[in-house]
């Protein structure tokens, strides 16, 4: 019998997406079966740096033809533009911009959809229009229109559809503003990670219909929204487990350093604390997630290598608005109490130990119990549970 791994192409992998969804409907295996992936990708892909850095290296089909094509039918994500498309600068990492998501992923995504024959549907976020592709496959081309930012991506990937005969609508523009000249669609779709819904989504999907997309806040990024439009202009619904997406370009963060937030003449005050920071922030995507949705605005980041005596570890956090910010310290030694640092009108760490303690009282309850109201005047609440549980408020574009 052949190795497994040296078997490449659409049959290989559905095989592999089947493993992680269970056998999928016959007209979304027919799509993965007809729209190759490989067909999508350009001929140089980025992929991540062996050591862990945040950085990607490139992989070019004409040299690395093996590398390339293990990427394509393997069920892994395929960034394919770094640094929104320009050349990284000598110091600076090459960060990924856009990509072909992980192929179990989209396909958790398409079920989520639940789209039916002659339904409409708006995709936010083309990329190299592979998606948008199998939406065309299963709905029909007239019944697709894909956005992506990116004008260039936008004629790349209308071109690779034009090739295998499959014509959605593709339109340069901002996926925040959606496209109303096409509305109303029964479906939209995110293939980038949003922090509150826009408010144009809501007015061109209609009332019954269903909005799925990537969802993000300061703190992590993980799992999706599937959200129902109402006849009021509202709209209800819940979150469900899923993978970690880029954001909307409008919706990305607006911190890029901590120095942004800390003053040089700050005089924070100094204490400790015994809730491991590797508790709310190392790893575990769903806690991360429910401490995102509890704990809104709030971002962290890790120092590893800290110039500061005695300090092997070091977790920042502070709030988007710039006013506050923390530090916790690990010392290479004591892993149940660590010095605690809060600067600011808020104790932001404070903050951190409250929605840690709430949701260990509370039997820590999934990222899928919590769900998102939007009332037609447009402010969204994230809740917990039933409608008279916990709630917390979306912060605002603004």
């Amino acid at each position: 019998m052949a190795d497994a791994t040296a078997e490449r192409g659409p049959a290989r992998l559905l095989r592999l997406v089947e493993q992680v969804t269970g056998p999928l409907p016959v007209p979304w295996r027919e799509a993965f079966e007809h729209v190759p992936r490989d067909a999508f990708l350009p001929d140089v892909i980025w992929l991540r740096r062996a050591d862990g850095l945040p950085d990607h290296e490139p992989c070019d089909r004409a040299t690395d033809r093996d590398g390339w094509e293990n990427v394509a039918w393997s069920d892994v994500p395929a960034v394919i533009q770094v640094c929104d498309g320009r050349v990284p600068e000598s110091s600076e990492p090459a960060w990924a911009s856009s990509s072909v998501s992980q192929p179990s992923i989209v396909a958790e995504t398409l079920l989520m959809l639940d789209v039916e024959d002659r339904h409409r549907v708006l995709e936010i976020g083309t990329g190299a229009g592979w998606f948008a592709g199998l939406l065309a496959h299963r709905l029909g081309g007239e019944n697709v229109v894909t956005m992506e930012v990116d004008r260039e991506l936008a004629a790349a990937a209308r071109g690779r559809l034009d090739a295998l005969g499959l014509r959605p609508l593709v339109v340069a523009g901002d996926g925040a503003e959606g496209w109303a000249e096409g509305a109303p669609y029964d479906r939209l779709v995110g293939t980038c990670a949003v922090a509150r819904v826009p408010r144009a989504w809501l007015e061109q999907v209609s009332p019954g219909g269903l909005i799925v997309t990537p969802w993000t806040t300061s703190w992590a990024a993980y799992g999706n929204l599937v959200l129902t439009p109402r006849q009021d202009g509202g709209a209800t619904g819940r979150f469900a487990h899923g993978g970690a997406f880029m954001s909307l370009r409008g919706h990305r963060s607006r911190v890029y350093d901590v120095t942004d937030v800390v003053g040089s003449g700050d005089v924070p005050d100094t204490s400790s604390t015994t809730l491991s920071p590797w508790d709310v922030a190392g790893g575990d995507r769903h806690a991360e997630a429910v401490m995102g949705l509890a704990l809104p605005g709030l971002w962290t980041h890790w120092n590893d290598d800290p110039d500061v005596d005695g300090v092997r570890s070091r977790l920042w956090v502070g709030d988007d608005a710039l006013t506050s910010w923390a530090t916790v310290d690990y010392d290479g030694r004591r892993l149940d109490t660590f010095r605690l640092r809060q600067h600011g009108p808020r104790r932001l760490w404070d903050e951190v130990a409250a929605a840690w303690s709430w949701w260990n009282s509370v039997g820590r309850p999934a990222f899928d119990t919590f769900g998102l109201d939007i009332d037609p005047d447009g402010s969204q609440t994230v809740r917990c549970g039933a409608p008279d549980g916990p709630s917390w408020p979306v912060p605002s574009a603004d």
